[in-house]
Formats: structure tokens, sequence, C-alpha cells
């Protein structure tokens, strides 16, 4: 692949990570540093995309103004590496670069399950330390989990009949869980387990989650019902939430089985994933299709901004003592929570789209600043996949976007409304349950790749993606 050196060996990570202040600065003279960037998002919030294009504009830096070592030029090479983890899939940079600037362009296939890319940058420090040490190598390690998985962290503080009753209050007022609601009606919770019924009520339940998640909702729990992998039929991923009962359900019953392998779930697939990869993130990006929630309407607003804030609790933000993260409890002190797809609306609206996720996720946010570590709200596109046009309507100049549509492969002109200009004018009808927006019609188009040539040393196009990169990891290439 043109631009992409490929390392075989592996750089040893031996050395501990991570002495705050002066200390950090004087280890990483004598060590490889290690940043642990974790990339996650809920459905069709373009997480593929987004590392392949941050992995190729940081391998070819022409694209990167915004990140202040690729401008001053002390990021001198970049190249990938095996990553360290060997029982992690390796993320298929290669094949998702090639789908996204090959001849036909394509959208990648999305990614169901963990994986991880190492990517080495040589970087000139700036300062001092510069001065003395020359050169030095740092470490990207990006790990790629689906967000659905990290609502599922929410579960270990409920029990079942709590989870139930959170999780059966959102359906009875969804039309999408209709058909689930009148099958766990039918069953006798207190009836001794007959296997086929529980399997039955399963896939009714997993049935509910995807009609959900196409309707745009977020919060669609436990998070490997939708993404099994090799765990799909298990008795683990076999189970429901059910209504409380009158004091305790006998042993051997329907709804005492589904209380034992909820517990199941969460002591051996939702623990373990936090053990061996979450625990372990230095940085967190938490991509977010703001603008589809938009089109879906004020209910779907309202759970995304439900599901954001139940996200930022697992992160346990802040900073932390050296002695605390040599024993392995680390904290993530640095959230960026970007808006994918800005590309769908004209540059003028970005602002609005920006104050739209910071006003989605004041609570969440605050929570995280109190706690020391530092968010930040942005737009951007990680590939842009359309051009701007500026049109005379019935005497109005209105922005628009033109791209190739993804369902005909048409070129088409989109104006998509214009976003308020007060963020309340969207999130106060969500929190009062409102079925429709009353003063607005946002549109969504879903555009394909559009079809280029790459100058040398330049990455795919986007916006803010250098921003978000300075945001993230700037401050240790310095």
């Amino acid at each position: 692949m043109k631009g992409i050196q490929v390392v075989i060996g592996r750089i040893a990570d031996g050395i501990v990570q991570g002495v705050e202040d002066t200390g950090a600065a004087i280890s990483e003279v004598f060590r490889e540093p290690t940043i642990r960037l974790g990339v996650t998002g809920l459905a069709r919030a373009g997480k593929t995309v987004f590392i392949t294009s941050l992995v190729a504009n940081l391998m070819d830096r022409g694209r990167m103004p915004g990140l202040q070592a690729a401008s001053s030029g002390h990021i001198t090479a970049a190249w990938l590496q095996p990553q360290p983890d060997d029982t992690v899939p390796r993320f298929a940079f290669e094949e998702h670069l090639a789908a996204l600037t090959g001849p036909e362009p394509r959208w990648p296939e999305p990614t169901s399950a963990v994986s991880e890319l190492r990517l080495s940058l040589k970087v000139q420090p700036q300062g001092i330390w510069g001065t003395f040490s020359g050169p030095r190598t740092v470490h990207l390690d990006i790990i790629d989990y689906p967000g659905e998985w990290l609502l599922d962290l929410e579960l270990l503080d409920k029990d079942y009949a709590a989870w139930s009753a959170d999780v059966l209050s959102l359906a009875r007022g969804r039309s999408e869980a209709e058909g689930f609601l009148a099958d766990l009606d039918a069953a006798d919770g207190d009836a001794t387990l007959d296997e086929p019924v529980a399997q039955g009520l399963t896939r009714s339940y997993i049935g509910y989650l995807r009609a959900a998640r196409v309707a745009g909702y977020s919060d669609c729990t436990p998070g490997r019902f939708l993404m099994p992998g090799e765990m799909e039929g298990s008795p683990a991923l076999t189970f429901v939430p059910m209504p409380a009962a009158d004091g305790r359900a006998p042993r051997g019953s329907l709804r005492r089985e589904m209380e034992r392998r909820y517990e199941a779930y969460k002591a051996r697939v939702v623990k373990p994933f936090f053990r061996e990869h979450f625990a372990r993130i230095d940085r967190q990006v938490v991509l977010v299709d703001l603008l589809g929630a938009i089109h879906a309407g004020p209910r779907a607003m309202e759970d995304l901004g439900r599901s954001m804030n139940n996200i930022l609790g697992a992160f346990r933000p802040g900073p932390t003592a050296w002695l605390t993260r040599l024993l392995g409890q680390k904290r993530v002190d640095r959230i960026l929570f970007a808006a994918t797809k800005a590309d769908h609306i004209h540059h003028s609206q970005h602002g609005r789209m920006t104050a739209i996720m910071e006003a989605l996720l004041r609570q969440a946010r605050d929570r995280a600043d109190f706690a020391g570590a530092k968010t930040r709200a942005m737009a951007i596109a990680a590939l842009r996949a359309t051009v701007e046009e500026t049109r005379e309507v019935n005497g109005e100049s209105l922005g628009m976007v033109r791209g190739r549509l993804l369902d005909t492969g048409k070129e088409a002109l989109l104006y998509p409304g214009t976003l308020p200009e007060e963020p309340s004018r969207l999130l106060v009808p969500a929190q009062d349950g409102a079925e429709r927006w009353l003063d607005g019609d946002y549109s969504v188009m879903h555009f394909a790749p559009a079809a280029r040539t790459l100058k040398p040393g330049e990455g795919p196009p986007h916006i803010r993606l250098d921003l978000a990169a300075e945001f993230l990891i700037g401050d240790k290439l310095r």
C-alpha cells in the first residue's frame, strides 16, 4: 500500500508507563512511551473510517496543520508495527484504506469486535529535553471496540431486578418492543425453566433491540446481543429482562435462571473486557452520529443523551498518582466526544452542531471535568465525502452540500435544513418526550466516498481530524 511502510519486529514496552509531570519528562528520555487510544462509538458513528483516516493522515501529514507536532515538522517519520497484544486481532488498516481510496471507493465493513493497531512515530522533542535526547519513538496503540459493549459497563452496578425495570420502562414506550412485550406477558416466570421458551424469548428480545437500533435508539443492552460473535446461542447470551415478582422466584424457574444468566454475563463477559482492554486506556474518543439522532426525532435524541452520560460514567475519569498507575489502575485523562459526518451539512452550521453536542453532554462533561479529566466536544468528518455549494433560493442564500448518493451512485445537491441556534430547541422536546420536532425537518442523506487521487504526502481529506488528534495526543508529541 502506497505511503505505508511496514516494519517487521516488535518494540518491547517493558518499562512501566506513566510518571506524571517532571518525572514523565525525565523518563521519556530513556524509553519509548506508549499512548493507548480507545476508539468507540455507537452504531453508524464511523469508527472504522475514523481509525483508518487518522492513521493515514498521521503517516502522510499534509492535511494535519492543526496537529502542532506535524505542522512544526517535529514528527519526522511514522510507520506501522505489530501491536503488542498477541491475542487481539489486528485492525485491517490496509484493507479499509483501499476500500476508501480505491478506484471505486466504498465504505468499509464495520468492525464488530475488539481490534488493535500500533503506529510508531519518530518525534524530535521540543525544549531542553530535545537538546539532550534527540529523536525518540512514541507508540500509538489504537484500540477499536464497539460502543454497544461499553454500555454494558453500566450493568456492573445494577442487579437483575434494577436492569429489568430500566429496560422494560423504556421498552413500554417504543412501538418496536410490542412483539417482545407480548411474548413476555405470555411467559410464566415462575414455571420450571424450559430452554426452548428461554431461547424464543431471547430471539424476540434481540429482534426488538435490532429494530430499536434501526429506529435510532442508542441504549440497547446487553451489547453482545447485537454483536455476539462466537458466543451466539450460549446460555450467557440467552436471557431477557423480566418484571419483578412478589417474593423470590422458585429455584429452577424461568425468572431465576434469567437472573443467574444475567449475573454470569456480567462476570464472564463484561468484567473480562474491562480488565483486559478498557481499564488500560489512556485517551478516549467517543464517536456520535448526532445528525442521525436528530433526524430520527426527539426520543432518539433523548436516548442518545442518556447513553452518552452512561458511557462517560464508565471511564473513571481523572488524574492518578504514579503509584496508582504503577499498580495498573489507570484512568482516562482526555475524552473527546466527536459528532461525526460534519460534511453532511454546510460549514456555517458546524458551530451549531458542536453547541448541540456540548449541551447534550453537559451533565456528563461536568462530571468528567470535576474529576480532573479534560473533555471536549467537536464536529468532525474523518473522511470528507461532499463539497459545499451556495445557492440563491427565493432570495435566500442557502449553504448546501453535494455528494454521490450511497444507494444510487448519482450526484445530488442537498439542503439538509438549518440546525437551531439554541440547542434547547432540540433538547427540551427530547426531554419532554415529544414524538416529533415541531419547528423543523432535519434531513439526512447517505453519501458514498468520493473518488479522488491523493497527492504525495497527503492523507484522505477530512474536517477537523487534525484538531481532534491535537487534543487526544498532541501533548505527548512535544
